[in-house]
C-alpha cells in the first residue's frame, strides 16, 4: 500500500497522483483530522500535520498496525466528507455516523493501551474531598 499520506489520500478519492490542483485542500482536510485524532489522544503528544506529499503514514503511528488501519479509513472517510460531501441527506448522515463509529473504536483501542486521565489538573487530594458522613442507621452524622 501507498505510504505516502497525502499520495494514498488522493487515489482514495479518486484524484490523480500527478494532479495538484487539490493538493492544498486535500492537505487542510488530513489535519483537520490528525487535529481531531490529537483531541483524542491518540498520535504524537505534540500533534501532526502533513506539509507535503512526503510524509508517510509510520510516522503518525508505527506500533500498532491494528490502530494504523483504523486510523487511515478513518482519515480517508473523514476527508472524503469535506472534500467531496454526499449530496444525499442519509448518505451524509451515514458517512457521519460511520465516522462517530470510527472515532468511538480509535478512542477505545487508545484507552485499552493508555489511559489518559482528560484533566491532569485534577487533584485526588483526600483532604480537599468534602465528604458526606452517614451513620449506619441511614441518618446523616
Amino acid at each position: 500500500m501507498e505510504q505516502s499520506i497525502l499520495r494514498s489520500t488522493k487515489k482514495i478519492l479518486g484524484v490523480a497522483e500527478d494532479d495538484p490542483s487539490f493538493d492544498l485542500d486535500i492537505m487542510t482536510h488530513i489535519n483537520t483530522a490528525f487535529s481531531t485524532l490529537h483531541e483524542l489522544g491518540v498520535g504524537p503528544p505534540l500533534g501532526f500535520a502533513i506539509e507535503d506529499d512526503q510524509a508517510e503514514w509510520e510516522e503518525f503511528i508505527l506500533d500498532d498496525p491494528m490502530q494504523q488501519a483504523k486510523i487511515k479509513g478513518y482519515i480517508f472517510l473523514k476527508v472524503r466528507l469535506l472534500f467531496d460531501p454526499p449530496t444525499v441527506s442519509y448518505m451524509l448522515d451515514a458517512h457521519q455516523k460511520q465516522l462517530q463509529e470510527a472515532e468511538w473504536r480509535i478512542s477505545v483501542r487508545r484507552e485499552g493501551q493508555s489511559w489518559t486521565d482528560p484533566d491532569p489538573t485534577r487533584t485526588l487530594d483526600p483532604e480537599l474531598i468534602d465528604y458526606e458522613v452517614i451513620d449506619i442507621e441511614g441518618g446523616h452524622a
